[in-house]
């Protein structure tokens, strides 16, 4: 596709230490001995190897103004934005009820985190601060996720950021294996919908401009994993 980043500088950032995952993934124990540790396995396994997170914490100032995380799914950035010492207030919405429950048990002693269970192509919670958009747009249509991504930006206040991180369609061998793995966690039940549309990278910045952003070429964040994971990063200025 004309336009599409095919290379680039990768961010420079790293998964969570082993045992900064552990303390997260331990939120996340079943509450009997019997219990499903689903997600304690998951948590573990994404934060290890993931560098979302870091990638993503070097870009989100602490400068008081909150965070509407959407799609937030079991709501992991709360836990590493608390653990690396983040202060402000977070809102995290995800479609899935399910998740959205166990989201709010796994973050019960930590403060000031809310999580409600809306969906993104619904009208969004009242909010102005920054934005997360993670690893979502992918499972929405061509024009829901301009909808979506008007909505979002309509959401970031002056001086706020909107970080944005979703695979590209650059045709390569990482935009195939994303594809499989994305339809995977669909048809094993882990995400509750197929995926849909790949962005345009040249799509999401315009529209991101037209918001009145100002917008980054994305940036490779996908570290070791196999996946087509970019992030892009739109500022409003004062």
């Amino acid at each position: 596709m004309d336009g599409t980043p095919r290379t680039g500088t990768p961010l420079p950032c790293t998964p969570l230490a082993a045992p900064q995952a552990r303390l997260i993934a331990d939120a996340f124990r079943p509450t009997q001995v019997w219990g499903s540790r689903r997600d304690y396995y998951y948590t573990r396994g994404k934060l290890g190897s993931d560098p979302l997170y870091d990638g993503v914490l070097q870009h989100l100032p602490d400068d008081g103004q909150p965070v509407l995380d959407l799609g937030c799914g079991l709501g992991l950035f709360a836990h590493v934005l608390r653990q690396r010492g983040g202060t402000q207030h977070y809102l995290g919405v995800d479609v899935d009820a399910g998740k959205i429950t166990r989201a709010q048990r796994a973050a019960a002693d930590l403060q000031d985190v809310r999580f409600d269970c809306v969906d993104v192509q619904a009208p969004l919670p009242a909010h102005a601060g920054h934005v997360l958009l993670l690893d979502v747009l992918q499972y929405l249509d061509a024009g829901p996720q301009q909808a979506l991504l008007r909505a979002a930006s309509a959401q970031v206040a002056h001086g706020g950021c909107l970080l944005l991180r979703t695979p590209l369609a650059t045709g390569d061998g990482r935009d195939r294996t994303t594809r499989v793995a994305d339809r995977l966690a669909w048809l094993i039940g882990w995400m509750g919908t197929r995926p849909r549309h790949y962005p345009d990278p040249q799509v999401l910045q315009a529209t991101l401009i037209e918001a009145g952003l100002q917008v980054t070429s994305p940036r490779p964040l996908h570290g070791r994993t196999p996946f087509n994971s970019w992030l892009l990063v739109a500022h409003r200025i004062r």
